[in-house]
């Protein structure tokens, strides 16, 4: 049998006296029933600061502060615990050092069993750090509630998991209307349209903050008077210390003053841009205005002289060679108008870029002059575009033109083209070493009929042309330039279609057929005497129609080798037309004319056979041979082989 242990052999009341006497962390000791202290433990020596042989028989009075002795708090203290049997309370009291320390009290009343009062029990614990860390954060909520209820510009407020309104500020009660009193314990969706009810709007709005961590959203929200605002909203889910999710924090900021200066800045801006328009179609007027009466003299001269009888077959040929060469340069100037302004009608082929550019290179080095040293840059494996090759070279031509132009005392012009893989397309640089363009003049190079060259040295169309060739294009012109140091214009046109476009021949201008039987649809009676005229000299058999109406009245009754007709006119246009045949009369050739169309701009058109105007008997008849023996509408059957 084991010894017993040393507690077994302590009586009960001697264990008791071990066990308080060993608790460090409360003061726990007796008092006689006049206050006097009869024991002390170890936990009041540590806070209290007085040993035994100090404080035994001393009154528990000299705990207390000067003016808890003054208002008698020790002898209330024992009558309570006498009378009631407890007293419990918190305070301060005084160590022996004489500082100052917050404790919490327990006084239990002692009797015997006749119940006789034999003193008191006092229990202290010492909860000053405790205390100050609660203060603390009585105190930090204390201002969080003040900075919140302080925010007047957004209304801040908690909503419980199923979306009702928990709390309320200051800055709500102003966006929204509603006191306090008025929306706690309401449903904030409340604050949403009929619209947005209807759509389940607060319950998604709750759920994606739920799911996402975090709502945000600008929308029309209502007030109490029933007015709409603007609001930008934020929800964010609130989770308590075992993750749980136990509400929701929602602020919103009304925004409509915001959201109204933005409007109006769209406007001055608009506005703005429509003043740039006016004035660029002001710069645009009075430049062709300008250019075509040049023009103009020159052709309206010639052909009064070609009146005088007693002219000279030289001059004759002279004036007429000068109407020519007028009405070509009249042609040009509407071409560039036409790409400017995204309505030619371009033809798309496929392009070896590689060697149209090593071509090109070899002409502009010698056409430039000594002075420019041309540079040709190609990447290996450069993929082909699909563009007008026309066009293409004239824009270049143009680039090319101006570098010169900026260069006087000569310099480097160089032409480089890379592929770009992300944008499937091609970039073709065009750059000099020249005298470069200043940053205010730089954002208006592309405006038609503007130009940074002195006054009759330069038309302004040169570089809008190359704008409007490769937005029609479907890319994008853009250019970057550094005073001093030179210009670079930058031309990405897409890539080259799957299966190419076959070329085009050239045609000699002489009809390649005995005899068309033709339908003419032209509402303007100039243009329909010239083109009856014209088809006429072809050896085609012409019937007029002066509207799309009129056109399909006389196809009902009969059929025709071809249809030649404008694109716009009134009511119908040659487009609608094109469109109603190819339904009704598949096998119909169709040839339509353009020179200013949305449509063609649009695309459409180009499904079907075109002759640009102004057009001559070289031109109309390579495209009637197109369309009647190439066939441009691949798809459908022709009435001629």
């Amino acid at each position: 049998m084991t010894d017993p242990s040393p507690l077994t052999l302590l009586s009960m009341e001697q264990r008791y006296q071990l066990l308080v006497s060993s608790v460090s962390d409360y003061a726990i000791y007796m008092l006689h029933p006049d206050g006097r202290i009869a024991t002390w433990n170890a936990g009041a020596r540590r806070f209290k600061g007085y040993q035994d042989d100090e404080i035994i028989g001393e009154h528990f009075s000299r705990f207390f502060t000067a003016a808890d002795l003054a208002a008698g708090m020790p002898q209330r203290i024992l009558g309570i615990a006498a009378a009631e049997g407890r007293y419990e309370s918190e305070g301060p009291r005084v160590r022996k050092d004489g500082t100052e320390i917050w404790v919490h009290v327990v006084v239990d009343a002692i009797r015997d069993d006749k119940g006789e009062l034999l003193g008191f029990a006092k229990i202290t614990r010492d909860i000053t750090l405790k205390r100050a860390a609660d203060r603390a954060l009585f105190e930090s909520e204390q201002r969080f509630r003040l900075l919140v209820q302080g925010v007047r510009d957004y209304a801040i407020y908690m909503l419980d998991r199923d979306g009702i309104i928990t709390n309320w500020n200051s800055g709500a009660a102003l966006i929204k209307g509603y006191s306090e009193k008025e929306i706690v314990g309401q449903h904030f969706s409340r604050f949403y349209t009929e619209e947005d009810r209807a759509a389940g709007e607060p319950q998604r709005a709750l759920e994606t903050a739920m799911r996402e961590g975090r709502y945000e959203r600008e929308a029309q929200r209502v007030r109490k008077d029933g007015t709409l605002f603007w609001a930008h909203v934020v929800i964010d889910p609130i989770f308590d210390e075992a993750g749980e999710a136990i509400g929701f924090a929602k602020i919103t900021r009304d925004v409509t003053e915001k959201r109204r200066a933005q409007e109006d800045l769209e406007d001055a801006r608009a506005q703005l841009f429509q003043s740039q328009k006016l004035q660029a179609l002001g710069e645009l007027t009075g430049g062709i205005a300008h250019d075509f009466n040049n023009l103009m003299t020159v052709i309206r001269g010639s052909a009064e002289l070609l009146k005088k009888p007693d002219l000279s077959p030289d001059r004759q040929g002279r004036y007429v060679d000068a109407i020519v060469e007028m009405a070509d340069r009249a042609a040009t100037l509407t071409s560039r108008l036409l790409a400017f302004g995204r309505r030619q009608a371009l033809k798309p082929e496929d392009i070896d870029l590689g060697v149209r550019l090593d071509a090109l290179g070899e002409v502009l080095a010698r056409t430039l002059g000594s002075r420019i040293t041309v540079a040709i840059e190609i990447e290996d494996k450069l993929d082909a575009i699909h563009a007008d090759a026309a066009e293409l070279e004239t824009a270049l031509l143009n680039a090319a033109v101006n570098a010169r132009d900026a260069m006087p005392d000569g310099g480097t012009l160089r032409i480089a083209a890379h592929n770009v893989r992300e944008e499937e397309a091609v970039c073709v640089t065009v750059s000099d070493t020249g005298t470069g363009i200043p940053p205010e003049l730089l954002e208006r190079v592309f405006e038609p009929f503007f130009t940074t060259k002195p006054e009759g040295k330069g038309t302004g169309l040169g570089l809008s042309q190359i704008h409007g060739f490769a937005a029609q294009t479907g890319g994008r012109a853009t250019i970057k330039s550094e005073v001093g140091k030179g210009t670079a214009i930058s031309l990405i046109l897409p890539l080259a279609k799957a299966a190419p476009i076959p070329e085009v021949d050239e045609r000699t201008g002489d009809a390649a057929w005995d005899h068309l039987d033709v339908l003419l649809v032209e509402d303007n009676d100039h243009v329909r005497r010239f083109a009856r005229t014209l088809l006429e000299e072809m050896r085609c058999t012409v019937t007029v129609a002066r509207s799309a109406d009129e056109a399909l009245g006389v196809l009902a009754d009969r059929s025709f080798d071809l249809v030649f007709s404008d694109i716009v006119m009134p009511g119908r246009t040659g487009l609608d037309l094109a469109r109603t045949l190819r339904e009704t009369r598949p096998d119909q050739h169709v040839l339509l004319a353009t020179g200013y169309s949305p449509e063609v701009a649009g695309g459409e058109a180009m499904n079907f056979a075109l002759v640009q105007k102004p057009y001559g008997p070289k031109t109309l008849a390579a495209a009637i041979a197109d369309v009647l023996h190439e066939g441009w509408d691949r798809d459908l059957p022709h009435a001629l082989p």
